[in-house]
């Protein structure tokens, strides 16, 4: 009864839920970091480092870090990781070339301990360009199915419209409560 007055009462305070959003460069983060906290587009350019905003949706605290997905910069990642809840990797559905890259990406991130406990949204971005790969056929690329540890979902989406975005953090909200 405790427990469960306890999960239940986190979702009424203030509480903040850590998120990273990561991705390759040009997935498009950054942009839908902006599309949570404004509900609009933004001009963005070539994140270097983080971007860190907190996203109030329907009374929950999240604290995102969208942080720049430069090959340079990827193996920086791991410093963002400790007390992370929800990992947010955005895929551009258009970029077939760097699909490999994404999943090793991945899969480095669901070894590391600190990540052990964290549920995974895949956001398959640029929906909206013609040819773009659906998220079946990312889902499948990435072996999901394959993924027992986490938590995961994939979800398609429009940075640009805003489109399935909300969905995701629908996804995310009710995995808060199941924990």
């Amino acid at each position: 009864m405790g427990l469960l007055f306890s999960r239940l009462w986190s979702l009424f305070t203030n509480e903040e839920h850590k998120v990273i959003i990561v991705g390759l460069d040009n997935a498009g983060k950054t942009t839908i970091l902006y599309q949570f906290l404004m509900n609009e587009v933004v001009h963005t350019s070539p994140t270097i480092g983080s971007n860190v905003e907190e996203v109030v949706w329907k009374n929950i605290h999240f604290l995102m870090w969208d942080i720049g997905g430069q090959e340079s910069l990827r193996a920086s990642w791991n410093t963002y990781y400790t007390n992370t809840q929800f990992i947010i990797l955005v895929i551009d559905s258009t970029d077939r070339e760097r699909l490999s890259i994404t999943k090793e990406e991945l899969y480095k991130m669901m070894a590391n301990e600190d990540l052990r406990k964290a549920a995974v949204l895949i956001l398959a971005n640029k929906q909206d360009i013609k040819g773009s790969m659906s998220a079946a056929e990312i889902s499948q690329h990435l072996n999901l199915t394959s993924v027992k540890d986490h938590p995961w979902h994939i979800q398609a989406c429009c940075a640009l419209t805003g489109e399935g975005l909300y969905q995701g953090l629908e996804w995310i909200t009710n995995n808060l409560k199941r924990r």
